[in-house]
């Protein structure tokens, strides 16, 4: 559930087809994430999953999108 609601966020945001985003989509690599695009896709996951803040060292973790699902699900407590 996380997973299809943040491939649609991440979709919207980034201008690219939620079919090719997996777990193992890398968001620099694969999705030519920048800082701009970090701010903006932020900014949209915390009004999608109702988060406080998210801090910029919770954000260096996050290399994939299967990081960021399970960053979601320990703030969510899924």
């Amino acid at each position: 559930m996380i997973l299809e609601k943040l491939k649609r966020v991440i979709a919207e945001q980034l201008g690219v087809d939620a079919d090719i985003i997996t777990m193992e989509t890398h968001f620099e690599d694969d999705l030519g994430v920048d800082s701009l695009d970090i701010v903006e896709l932020t900014m949209a996951m915390e009004e999608e999953f109702n988060l406080e803040e998210m801090s910029e060292e919770d954000l260096a973790q996050v290399v994939t999108v299967g990081d960021l699902v399970r960053y979601l699900q320990q703030k969510l407590d899924i």
